[in-house]
């Protein structure tokens, strides 16, 4: 195989296009937004969306257009009833139904799942750091002593709800859910 063979098969087995190279670069601002000032701005997310639908299109046609508004719709859309049910922030939901639109249906939920995952991860962390291991541990186990004892659910004191009320910044995570999801060792 000559050096002009190895060359064409890198640049069409590689898996780094440059609809993948934006979103990373995408995330990646999202992720510095988000813990410098805790905000996902419209300004990067609505382009987001829709440079994610045009660079499907131009990579797929027209069924890389419909994988891409599906995964935009239903990610999106799965968001929004988090919005409504759990109170999430209005650029979190932006910001997956991006993932959705550059990633298609597929992808785009298991980047989806993976940003929570990786966010749930890191706010225990996050919470066992701040609170400490050993105080949430003892605390947790006299709650559910109590649970236990009276034979009936016992909703958490004010204290105990402000230790769990913490920040959870999903940018970062949506950073290592598209670099997972995408360039996974596994998959």
């Amino acid at each position: 195989m000559t050096v002009d063979g190895l060359l064409t098969l890198a640049a069409t087995e590689s898996p780094v296009t440059v609809r993948l190279a934006v979103l990373v670069l995408l995330t990646l601002v999202a992720a510095v937004t988000d813990l410098t000032r805790h905000k996902i701005y419209n300004w990067l997310t609505y382009p987001g969306m829709l440079l994610g639908l045009l660079l499907n299109g131009l990579e797929s046609g027209w069924p890389g257009v419909e994988d891409a508004l599906t995964g935009w719709a239903v990610c999106g859309g799965i968001l929004v009833v988090c919005l409504v049910l759990f109170n999430i922030g209005g650029g979190d939901v932006k910001l997956v139904a991006m993932l959705g639109a550059f990633l298609g249906l597929h992808q785009g939920i298991e980047a989806m799942l993976w940003t929570f995952v990786i966010g749930g991860a890191l706010g225990v962390c996050v919470v066992i750091w701040q609170v400490g291991a050993w105080r949430l541990l003892a605390g947790t186990i006299r709650h559910l002593y109590l649970v236990v004892r009276l034979a009936r659910w016992i909703p958490p004191d004010p204290h105990e709800r402000q230790i769990l009320q913490r920040v959870l910044y999903l940018a970062p995570s949506s950073v290592l859910a598209v670099l997972l999801t995408c360039w996974s060792p596994w998959g």
